[in-house]
């Protein structure tokens, strides 16, 4: 497509600015030059303008893909305000507004539209844009359409298509974050044509980056309180609904100006209380995480997370919406373990599993009226058919929707839509479901909550271990974090390098044994196995449990390679040392049905010798992760004894019907495997277990008293 205008003219012109920001100048002669692309640039690092400039520059119109209709409006009325022909065309407009727009765009009176993705579903609108004239198709929040990104959008996956059938204009990707894997998926769905790839630092020097362990919700509030009297303007993320209405609450009594936003308000409502944020009637958001994309504010001074996001993609994008004028800012995590639940009740509500999709299939096939429709809401059809999870049922229309057995419908006169069932003849048993898909999905997202909950348990500097989650390498340290600050301020017991090769040696040798225990994949490695067999490896164990487990200790041990390096060292220091590598973040426990330990990508850098590293030493104890009054425990990990996990159930079950509450309201499956495999016998012990903490500690002793009862008939 042909260049008409000079960018550094328009630039001028257009956006005032009389230079670019880094990478900016790179993005836009590429472009310029004809050539597909994908743009990773960081939050505040002027991604919007890498296609708005361009397009004023070419002859015909760019296309913009865009995922929220908030979004679009914000952008939209941004260019018309600087006299750029711009405009929108999604669900909000009636098909005749559509059409109108359609035809001015064949007319070249648009230089920029913005269309929402499933508006390329309707034939009629795809036959209509086959008339126009599309210099570019711009792909905004392009991890939308990466199942490995942390906002997967099933309608972005047509966009490869979508690009065929316009004849295949120029294209280009952008977004915010996305990790190698991501990209790759970008590239590969939307099959670009010899790109270039612009992947500009991530690293965001001007922002604080803290992550608190707390206890209680008053340790968060107090918290809070501090953080808007010193730094003023931000936002305050939460991850439900309810929990925004208290925060809000809480800030209101504080007479603090805020608004309140979530998914649960009306279209009208959501973009009043954005606006009113935008246009500065209000010093603080508090809001869940539909808040945020495209909101251009620029004196942000902090961002807080009341509870844990469910990836670090997901973190460091609300994160990076402070300090976008590049001033100083402060971002503070709280992280609880009892919080990590509502990100696992949200990864359940997203991948319902096929027993689940089959159910509310059958659900709408009897249901369904003589036109094979069912209008009920999703809340009605979760009651109905008997699926716990609400989530769980938006979750399994869409997937029935994308193999084409249901359609969604407007229903006229209400707020909510119908369900039309495409092949009413089809039964529940009959489906064509990808499993294989659905399981992947769902180890995806684990996978992803895994990655955060590392972050936030290791003692790595924050800026460097997200960089390198992002896949850059040799990152340095910020300096500015929580965990940079704690070394630097010389307190003992902080991480520090290996003094010498003989550490370092002893930190790659189980590094090496903990990767010769897991299956290695193209998306990294996968744990097999728990922390105690892995260190019962290192040390040369003998035991029967071990040579079940790992046939080759009993038939070759030699051939194991890193069986028995480290019999020297011993359990008790390797147990110190495995949640030392934890918290540097070179290991971590797959959370699932059994904690499985396996390397994450730093941990296997480290093993190869590629990357240096800090460790809080055995021997020493983390002011940050350990009381002065708590002594150190050095616990073994046994087996998982189903009988003793049995045991604790029923005395969970037991104690749950005398407080008359939920039996997962006294301890969570999960942390009775962990009792069951570590077997706590004192308080200390059992408070060492998450799961458990303060808060919980008064629970404990009955279920100590079982584990040695238990023990001792053994």
């Amino acid at each position: 497509m042909a260049q008409t205008k000079d960018p550094l003219v328009v630039l001028k012109q257009y956006f005032g600015f009389d230079g670019f920001l880094d990478a900016q100048e790179e993005v836009v002669g590429q472009i310029l030059s004809g050539r597909d692309g994908l743009v990773v640039m960081p939050t505040g690092g002027g991604k919007s303008l890498c296609f708005q400039l361009p397009a004023l520059c070419l002859d015909g119109v760019t296309l913009v893909v865009s995922p929220l209709i908030a979004l679009m409006k914000d952008q939209v009325d941004a260019l018309q305000a600087k006299g750029i022909p711009a405009t929108m065309i999604n669900s909000t407009l009636s098909w005749p507004e559509q059409r109108e727009r359609i035809q001015k765009m064949k007319a070249g009176e648009f230089k920029l539209v913005y269309i929402a993705p499933e508006r390329f579903r309707a034939e009629s609108f795809m036959a209509a844009l086959a008339e126009v004239k599309v210099a570019l198709f711009a792909v905004d929040e392009a991890h939308c359409l990466s199942q490995w990104g942390h906002d997967f959008r099933p309608e972005y996956m047509r966009l490869g298509s979508v690009l065929e059938t316009l004849g295949r204009p120029q294209a280009v990707a952008l977004t915010a974050t996305a990790t190698p894997t991501v990209r790759q998926d970008i590239l590969q769905v939307l099959s670009l044509r010899d790109p270039f790839e612009t992947v500009s630092g991530f690293s965001r020097p001007n922002l604080e980056l803290s992550i608190l362990n707390t206890a209680k919700h008053e340790q968060k509030y107090a918290r809070v309180q501090e953080i808007v009297a010193k730094w003023k303007t931000g936002i305050v993320y939460c991850a439900t609904r309810k929990q925004v209405e208290k925060v809000s609450e809480t800030l209101h009594e504080w007479g603090v100006k805020c608004v309140a936003y979530h998914g649960g308000m009306s279209d009208e409502m959501r973009e009043k209380i954005q606006n009113e944020f935008i246009q500065k009637k209000a010093d603080v958001a508090v809001a869940t995480n539909a808040f945020g994309m495209g909101i251009d504010r620029s004196d942000v001074r902090f961002v807080v997370h009341f509870e844990i996001p469910g990836s670090v993609e997901a973190y460091y994008q609300e994160a990076g919406r402070a300090g976008r004028d590049g001033e100083a800012a402060y971002c503070q995590l709280f992280y609880n373990y009892a919080d990590i639940r509502t990100q696992e009740f949200f990864i359940e509500g997203s991948n319902p599993g096929y027993a689940t999709i089959c159910n509310v299939y059958q659900f709408l096939q009897n249901d369904a009226d003589e036109n094979y429709e069912v209008h009920r809401t999703l809340m009605e059809i979760g009651e109905l058919a008997e699926v716990k999870n609400g989530i769980a049922v938006g979750s399994a229309l869409s997937e029935l929707r994308k193999a084409g057995y249901i359609e969604r419908f407007d229903i006229p006169g209400k707020r909510m839509k119908g369900t039309r069932l495409t092949q009413p003849h089809v039964q529940a048993s009959e489906l064509q479901i990808d499993r294989q898909a659905l399981d992947e999905k769902e180890r995806r997202d684990r996978s992803k909550l895994d990655a955060m909950i590392s972050l936030c348990e290791m003692n790595q500097c924050r800026q460097q271990a997200i960089l390198e989650y992002f896949g850059e390498k040799d990152a340095g340290i910020c300096g500015t974090c929580d965990v940079c600050k704690e070394a630097r301020s010389g307190k003992s017991g902080g991480p520090r390098p290996p003094k010498n090769e003989t550490e370092s040696l002893i930190v790659r040798k189980a590094l090496s044994g903990v990767a010769r225990m897991s299956v290695k994949s193209p998306n990294g490695y996968r744990g097999v196995f728990g922390k105690g067999k892995i260190i019962q490896m290192l040390v040369g164990s003998k035991s029967q449990e071990m040579a079940k487990w790992h046939p080759e200790i009993r038939t070759q041990p030699n051939k194991l390679s890193t069986y028995g390096i480290l019999k020297d060292v011993g359990t008790s220091y390797l147990n110190e040392l495995f949640s030392a590598m934890a918290q540097a973040g070179l290991v971590i426990t797959q959370r699932g049905k059994f904690p499985l330990f396996t390397l994450t990508s730093r941990g296997e850098s480290v093993m190869l010798g590629r990357t240096n590293f800090q460790l809080v030493w055995p021997g020493t104890v983390s002011a940050k992760k350990r009381r002065s009054d708590e002594p150190s425990i050095a616990m073994q990990e046994f087996g998982l004894d189903s009988q003793l996990l049995s045991r604790l159930k029923e005395l969970r079950y037991a104690l749950a019907k005398v407080e008359n509450v939920p039996a997962y309201r006294i301890f969570p499956d999960q942390t009775l495997e962990i009792m069951t495999r570590l077997r706590p016998t004192t308080v200390g012990a059992g408070m060492r277990v998450k799961g458990v903490g303060l808060r919980k500690a008064k629970l404990l002793r009955p279920f100590l008293d079982e584990i040695k009862k238990y023990q001792a008939g053994r």
